[in-house]
């Protein structure tokens, strides 16, 4: 079926504008265009971690959402979640609920692929219908810019400083996606707020899935990557179009490469982009560490090709 952006425009919104994320933040375009995907006649109970995206929208005694909405610690939304999602099975069982419902969380990349990885892999592992979706800006953006796991390599973080000593961070990302994928649930996608079409539609699958479901989107944030907060979606775009962030889907064991880069560009031009990059060009001590980061791109995404051509 083709998606319709028009068809979007006139469906519940589930966050509301007026709250208070950076303008021109990834994160609330993650959410709504993923809300956007839900079921109409179903209603969606969301659990967020605390992070930018909760801090922001539910500063007391004020909230941005419209749906059931649920902040937790940082390490547990996906425990959270399969809780809630027991209960409502077995009331639903009972009788005692006719109502669908539909649960979905939101957790930024250091509380998805480090604090909260443990719970995450035990709610997959166990078979819980829910959709968890990591707003991936590859950082701990709300406590100052460290780096996590999904940082990108040679990044500079306030944990990763760049001096006489250090270019940034000197690990590769870890490939969470793939990690998710092993478990052997329904759905798996990685996903950019810059392929909003792409985005919806995996949104849907998710949401369909008989089990759970999980979406790594990159949702770039100006104020740790240093570019203008005009540009997000323009930065966003230049990952996929760069490979530095393919995007793919694992339908049911099955890998699906959801977007085809025909005319991949340079990886500097994705660099160049952030100021978090910016030592990588000051001088040419720093070419060896691009060209590597090129590799690390390259053989990545060979691997990816491999995987969805069988």
């Amino acid at each position: 079926m083709s998606l319709k952006l028009k068809d979007l425009t006139n469906k519940r919104e589930h966050l509301t504008g007026g709250h208070r994320m950076c303008a021109g933040c990834g994160a609330p375009i993650a959410v709504r265009q993923i809300t956007l995907a839900a079921p109409e006649d179903a209603e969606l109970v969301i659990c967020n971690p605390t992070g930018c995206l909760e801090v922001s929208t539910t500063i007391f005694p004020y909230t941005a959402w419209r749906s059931s909405y649920i902040h937790n610690a940082f390490e547990n939304a996906a425990a959270t979640l399969s809780g809630v999602e027991t209960a409502y099975r077995s009331l639903k069982e009972q009788g005692k609920i006719n109502t669908d419902y539909r649960f979905i969380a939101f957790g930024g990349d250091g509380g998805t692929y480090d604090i909260g990885f443990q719970s995450l892999s035990g709610a997959m592992e166990r078979g819980h219908r829910m959709v968890y979706v990591c707003y991936n800006n590859e950082a701990y953006m709300n406590t100052g810019i460290q780096r996590s796991g999904a940082t990108s390599y040679a990044s500079w973080t306030t944990t990763s400083p760049v001096g006489k000593d250090s270019f940034g961070k000197p690990q590769f990302r870890k490939d969470l996606t793939y990690i998710v994928a092993a478990h052997g649930i329904p759905y798996v996608a990685q996903a950019s707020i810059s392929h909003w079409r792409d985005l919806v539609n995996k949104a849907r699958k998710a949401f369909e899935a008989d089990g759970p479901a999980f979406i790594n989107v990159l949702a770039p944030c100006h104020r740790g990557w240093r570019f203008p907060m005009n540009k997000t979606v323009e930065i966003a775009s230049l990952a996929v179009q760069t490979c530095a962030w393919p995007l793919y889907e694992v339908e049911n064991g099955k890998w699906n490469l959801t977007v085809k880069v025909r005319n991949k560009k340079p990886l500097v031009e994705y660099l160049q982009s952030q100021g978090r990059f910016a030592h990588l060009f000051r001088g040419p001590e720093h070419q060896k560490i691009l060209e590597n980061f090129q590799r690390f791109v390259d053989e990545e995404w060979e691997r990816l090709l491999k995987r969805c051509n069988g």
